[in-house]
């Protein structure tokens, strides 16, 4: 029984010539599909790594150059701007020239400008190197990716793909934020930055061999293709003005604004706030940097959990629910983190569990919401999109907690005015579809367990 179950999970896809050359070293029953989720787990981890190592960088910075928080927060939100602005370009890009080509390049330019991060002395070499340079480099991988992959090599799973793909980010956060901060505190932040950079090197051949653009590459339909398989033809024309002709089409609808809005409050709150200044606020409250560092990398570990657990679960219930207590328990965490550096030993702990199972977990709903109201056709560029809302967000958050930190010498603000958007998003997202109850389609429902 669990052979034959396995088979399914892995065969579900129908191989239309299991001779390919691509993929006769895979076992028999394994669809390349899952290849290629493994391969883009690995690249998310790889940037996450890479976009969660500003937060370390903040105090050292500041202590040597005496640059303030706010102009390295200025930098940093740059990083976020342009990380989700450039998604749905990247994403139309990706469409036209191929993931492989593009996540490879993507990949070198990031290693590239890290490598260069020990010859900074000046604030505006900070703004290029990792406002501009990996902000936008590691925005032609970004928040995109997860609903690209699941919508071309997927019929069956995708929320699951989703949040999987998704949680990769927290895993990223957890392999490489305790370690960066220890080279930081140890070695200094110039070491830590060649190290890093020698990490994206040596993974480069990982997806320059094994990414494929699309099932037909290797001779397959799509995982869970049942029928007759949508079209995965490459959008002719311009990149830039098949990103811009899908936002025009997307726009109309109400509720792609409320779950657009929803996701800019979701940025603001996850990379723009605790993805930038949690480090930095655990040291004003007198822990070290490695301490701040090990916090969020714990908290990367229910994000994990939470992530894939979200889609298994956008799956089977209604994605507005799951979205509304996402967001809910999110602001919860917030509103409650102040205080929770000044109780005892549970204080961070227990933020650190609820704040981290609802993390990520907003985005395996929030793409299953979004493709009932655009389709799954376009829905990677519309992710992306979104992405660049959320983006805004982050940006956002990250450039005025750091103005708040220094108005009032706390981020005490900053934690409550995050706090409150989020449970006003909470309530927001019931209104998608309000009256209609959005299900999985009815593929999804199908795929054996």
């Amino acid at each position: 029984m669990e052979s034959s179950r396995a088979a399914d999970w892995f065969d579900h896809g129908m191989r239309a010539d299991m001779a390919s050359p691509a993929i006769s070293w895979l076992p028999r029953n394994w669809h390349y599909a899952w290849v290629i989720v493994g391969v883009c787990f690995a690249v998310a981890m790889m940037t996450a790594g890479v976009r969660s190592t500003p937060g370390v960088l903040i105090v050292p910075l500041e202590d040597e150059f005496g640059w303030s928080r706010a102009t390295i927060s200025f930098a940093l939100g740059i990083n976020l701007l342009l990380f989700g602005a450039i998604g749905p370009f990247a994403a139309a890009v990706m469409d036209r020239f191929g993931a492989r080509r593009t996540i490879t390049l993507a990949l070198a330019v990031t290693a590239a400008s890290v490598a260069l991060t020990p010859a900074m002395s000046q604030p505006w070499q900070l703004v290029v190197l990792w406002g501009v340079v990996v902000g936008l480099s590691t925005g032609f991988v970004g928040g995109f990716l997860a609903a690209y992959i699941a919508g071309r090599w997927f019929r069956a799973r995708e929320g699951f793909v989703v949040g999987l793909l998704t949680a990769a980010n927290a895993a990223g956060q957890l392999v490489f934020l305790p370690t960066m901060a220890s080279l930081v505190t140890h070695s200094g932040w110039r070491i830590m930055s060649l190290v890093l950079a020698a990490a994206v090197v040596v993974f480069l051949p990982v997806p320059a061999l094994l990414m494929r653009n699309r099932p037909g590459d290797v001779g397959l339909r799509p995982y869970g293709d049942l029928g007759a398989s949508r079209l995965d033809a490459s959008p002719k024309g311009n990149p830039v003005m098949v990103a811009v002709r899908a936002l025009a089409m997307g726009a109309r609808s109400r509720d792609f604004w409320l779950i657009a809005g929803g996701y800019l409050v979701c940025g603001a709150t996850t990379n723009g706030l605790i993805g930038t200044h949690l480090i930095a606020a655990c040291v004003d409250h007198g822990l070290s940097e490695v301490a701040g560092a090990g916090l969020l990398a714990t908290t990367g570990i229910f994000a994990l959990l939470g992530g894939t657990l979200a889609g298994w679960l956008s799956d089977r219930w209604d994605n507005r629910l799951l979205l509304c207590a996402y967001y809910g328990f999110r602001g919860l965490s917030l509103l409650y983190l102040p205080f929770a550096f000044d109780m005892s030993i549970y204080g961070l702990p227990v933020f650190s569990v609820v704040y981290g199972l609802d993390w990520i977990a907003s985005a395996p709903p929030t793409v299953r919401l979004l493709t009932g109201v655009v389709g799954p056709e376009r829905i990677g560029i519309m992710v992306a999109w979104i992405t660049v809302i959320h983006q805004v967000g982050s940006a956002s958050a990250a450039y005025l907690a750091g103005v708040l930190r220094i108005a009032f010498g706390t981020y005490l603000e900053a934690f409550v005015l995050s706090g409150v958007l989020l449970i006003a998003a909470a309530l927001m997202v019931l209104f998608v579809g309000a009256g209609n109850r959005l299900k999985p389609r009815e593929t999804v429902a199908a795929a054996p367990l």
